[in-house]
């Protein structure tokens, strides 16, 4: 199935005024389209931010008993649509029905004075969903229904951040290779990674990770399932407080991480830990790279190497109260892979916030 790249991330989210400012103020995202009751959309809010390609949507509930409401009030604060853009969203979902896919929107065309949207959306893991997009006959701010964000008078900053590099979900226990096959089968997308339990795992517990990739590797899919540990492991924990399966984190690509994450910590967003043991040897194991590994311990930044490069990569604490979605950023030097040296760190990091609420 042809796919352009990505288009846009949707949260469904408590209160989307307040989560639209600590998007724009802590990660610098630029507000760039709003809609909602004074555009005609009378259920819901929505604010539309941007920064270099990654645009970023979160939308909350007007009413009880609106389906952006209890989707929040189930999951917290969660992404509900990973949207891509496509020659043709009709065909795409044709094709997607046609292997499988659960069709949630038949294609439908959605108009306004900048011109017109292709739009179709099928489901995936948990109550995700992924829509297509065609907007090549489109030049307004976002989509039909949504105006131009009022601007606050402060030029956009941003904090470094380029693009959307992967989305990762988490799946219940034995049913990884259910939403593998569902990706190979929907979007002819290959599994490029494979991680076993005995290549993610601690002292407590382990989880098992497949990664599916379209044919450009722009569009990456990882999925994760929980696998047999002595206490419960953050993919369970994910599970237990999302009241199922759904997008577990969000990598955003930065030109600079070194500048992005002190612009970052600087505005606010607090990131997992690394205890300075790990920078013992990570400049042995990776070897020479661009930055100075002293930055790097310094902002607990982590270093991995693979065949074609290497990567640095670092995990925001969860974006809410709740212990579900979260953000990684990253910077790849031709690395294609997700630093699997970096995994036992991440995955203590991931324990050691799981003690502290008494999760472990």
């Amino acid at each position: 199935m042809p796919l352009d790249g990505w288009d846009h991330v949707e949260l469904w989210v408590g209160n989307a005024k307040q989560a639209a400012y600590f998007y724009e103020h802590a990660f610098g995202f630029t507000p760039t389209a709003y809609g909602g009751p004074e555009t005609g959309m009378r259920d819901r809010a929505s604010y539309v931010l941007e920064q270099g390609e990654i645009r970023l949507v979160v939308t909350s509930g007007l009413r009880a008993d609106s389906e952006v409401t209890q989707y929040a009030c189930r999951h917290g604060d969660a992404a509900k649509v990973i949207a891509l853009q496509v020659p043709s969203a009709d065909e795409a979902y044709r094709q997607a029905v046609q292997r499988g896919a659960r069709g949630i929107t038949e294609p439908h065309w959605a108009e306004d004075e900048f011109g017109r949207v292709e739009l179709a959306s099928i489901g995936t893991y948990g109550e995700a969903i992924h829509t297509f997009v065609n907007r090549r006959d489109y030049a307004g701010p976002y989509l039909p229904g949504y105006r131009a964000a009022a601007s606050n008078g402060q030029p956009a900053g941003g904090v470094g951040l380029k693009a959307l590099d992967h989305v990762v979900g988490n799946v219940e226990l034995g049913r990884m290779n259910h939403w593998v096959e569902f990706y190979e089968r929907v979007f002819g997308m290959t599994n490029i990674v494979h991680f076993g339990d005995d290549q993610i795992q601690t002292e407590y517990s382990a989880l098992m990770s497949k990664v599916m990739a379209d044919g450009s590797g722009k569009i990456k899919f990882p999925i994760n399932e929980p696998a047999e540990g002595k206490r419960k492991s953050q993919i369970e924990e994910y599970l237990e407080f999302n009241h199922g399966p759904g997008v577990q984190h969000i990598a955003l690509q930065s030109e600079n991480i070194v500048r992005t994450v002190e612009a970052m910590k600087e505005r606010g967003v607090l990131f997992l830990d690394t205890p300075d043991t790990y920078y013992e040897d990570v400049q042995g194991r990776v070897g020479e790279i661009g930055e100075d590994y002293s930055d790097l311990q310094r902002l607990k930044i982590l270093a991995d190497r693979d065949e074609d490069g290497y990567l640095l990569q670092i995990f925001t604490k969860t974006a809410q109260d709740r212990p579900t979605v979260f953000f990684k950023v990253i910077e790849r030097h031709g690395a294609t892979t997700f630093g699997e040296g970096n995994f036992k760190a991440l995955f203590e990091s991931i324990e050691r916030e799981q003690a502290l609420r008494g999760n472990l």
